[in-house]
């Protein structure tokens, strides 16, 4: 089944998205589902929508590409869209899966979203699925040690890592992202219930609506509760609500 990528374009120009958005139209891989101007536009725009891919310009009004990806952890593939060649070096230490220059080419884009397919296919390839009576090699805190994957109560975004707490006390910092996690856990057990958070359903204690449609989550063992966003609550409400 053919990968689709909903996507979002981010830049401060309309005529520059509009460009975009008619190359685009000729790869059916990439779904856009929506578009932004500016930085704190886009951080709205990724709480809601969640997207597979971010087309983003770097130099926008206010803060900068480089200043989103810094305040914000991303799991979105970033494909930088500019006007400038001096920020490419730097646009790859960030992960970026490619730098197009504006005006863009339309065989530029088409490597671009050929090489996005292919090292999602690898990935997909790698990422085998675990079980809860799993145990998974970590680095936790700097020591090499097995995890059981029933016993992870929770998995949190920490910057660059993500921290886990499991059923034996163990708090850590691991070099995973949650889309890692995400990918990987057994769908069955393990839900994200934040775009900051993922949890085991098995160690959920009870359920409080919160403000604005959100909720708070109480888990057994973890004494803070945490907050489960709209937009995850309307998917997973016939599982823990």
């Amino acid at each position: 089944m053919k990968k689709t990528f909903k996507s979002i374009i981010i830049d401060d120009e309309e005529l520059a998205r509009e460009d975009l958005k008619a190359l685009l139209k000729d790869f059916t891989e990439v779904e856009i589902i929506g578009e932004a101007e500016s930085v704190e536009e886009t951080k709205i725009l990724i709480e809601e929508l969640n997207p597979d891919l971010i087309f983003l310009d770097i130099q926008m009004p206010g803060k900068s590409g480089f200043d989103l990806l810094e305040e914000l952890q991303i799991d979105s593939k970033v494909i930088f869209v500019t006007a400038y060649d001096e920020y490419a070096i730097r646009a790859f230490e960030v992960n970026a899966r490619d730098y197009l220059l504006k005006p863009v080419n339309r065989e530029r884009l088409a490597q671009a979203i050929e090489r996005l397919k292919t090292d999602q296919e690898i990935e997909d390839t790698v990422q085998t699925k675990l079980d809860l009576i799993d145990n998974i090699f970590l680095m936790v805190n700097n020591h090499h040690q097995f995890v059981k994957i029933g016993s992870i109560i929770k998995i949190t975004s920490a910057g660059n890592y993500t921290e886990i707490y499991t059923s034996s006390k163990l708090k850590g910092l691991v070099l995973k992202s949650l889309k890692d996690w995400e990918v990987r856990l057994p769908h069955n057990y393990f839900v994200r219930i934040h775009r900051n958070a993922i949890i085991n359903l098995e160690y959920v204690d009870h359920v409080e609506e919160w403000f604005n449609y959100s909720y708070k989550v109480f888990l057994k063992e973890i004494d803070e509760p945490l907050v489960m966003s709209r937009r995850y609550a309307a998917k997973l409400k016939n599982r823990i609500i």
